[in-house]
């Protein structure tokens, strides 16, 4: 693509803004979803960052209308994907957005006015998530939390891990932008499924490779208790009613399969061992 046929990133750019935005984005596959991320952060990025990881969609394309630094790369995980993005941000600020996410509104217009700000006392801020499940968005439970996704990129980094990754940013005062970010976290239940059993699968490999063993399947379901006890009840995931309920149990599934996946693979550690004796 020509430099005159890339569209302007900073359409609704404000003459006043102090501070500039790197907007970073990884994607596999999304084209259903993600025009509508793109969409609700072009105007005030001062650049747009895609790291693909080979959709087989019309992903690349979407994201090539928006900005022309998209690059097509393998799958090593999401923390080293998302450090990829990170590394081509050249502006003072960073946001991370996954595809399937946008920015609401107001978090639109609070974003604007920070930027607008002469001095920014914060070296991060957390968005409160808004997660959509089947129609219905969610207030409660899990997601009720507040992911930090806006940081200064000096001297911020990813935790390279495969998944559950954290932004590690410079010291200082992390605040909390007004609005919400918008999470439609899965397209069906099937694609939910799908999502929970990969994440906990990772989760597995994830705890074994940092050392963490599970000797007892008693803990393993006490565990996945907790979390619903914890998502439901301590978190109040039935105020969001029966879509809550099913969110809830899917997290103690989930939950479940990470910790049985780690038991299983410190059990065939454990024969390993025997067999090596």
């Amino acid at each position: 693509m020509s430099s005159s046929q890339i569209p302007d990133q900073r359409p609704l750019q404000a003459s006043s803004r102090k501070h500039t935005l790197s907007v970073c984005i990884i994607t596999l596959n999304e084209a259903d979803r993600v025009r509508a991320c793109l969409d609700s952060v072009a105007g005030l990025a001062d650049e747009i960052i895609v790291v693909d990881s080979g959709s087989e969609d019309a992903t690349v394309a979407i994201a090539r209308e928006y900005t022309d630094k998209v690059w097509v790369t393998d799958w090593p995980g999401f923390g080293v994907q998302k450090q990829r993005a990170l590394d081509h941000a050249c502006m003072d600020w960073v946001l991370s957005i996954d595809a399937d996410e946008a920015l609401d509104e107001q978090a639109q217009d609070a974003l604007e006015s920070l930027l607008a700000q002469d001095t920014i006392s914060e070296v991060a801020f957390r968005i409160q998530w808004a997660v959509i499940r089947h129609g219905k968005r969610l207030r409660h439970g899990r997601s009720a939390r507040a992911p930090l996704r806006l940081f200064r990129r000096e001297g911020a980094s990813f935790t390279l891990v495969p998944v559950h990754e954290t932004i590690k940013h410079s010291s200082g005062k992390v605040g909390r932008l007004p609005g919400f970010l918008l999470h439609y976290t899965a397209r069906d239940y099937g694609h939910a499924l799908a999502k929970n059993a990969k994440y906990a699968w990772l989760g597995s490999q994830k705890y074994f490779e940092k050392g963490k063993r599970n000797r007892s399947l008693l803990l393993v379901c006490l565990r996945a208790l907790w979390t619903f006890f914890l998502i439901y009840v301590l978190r109040g995931g039935f105020l969001d009613g029966r879509i809550g309920f099913i969110v809830a149990m899917n997290y103690m599934q989930g939950n479940f399969n990470k910790h049985v996946g780690l038991w299983i693979l410190s059990q065939e550690e454990k024969s390993r061992k025997r067999k090596d004796a």
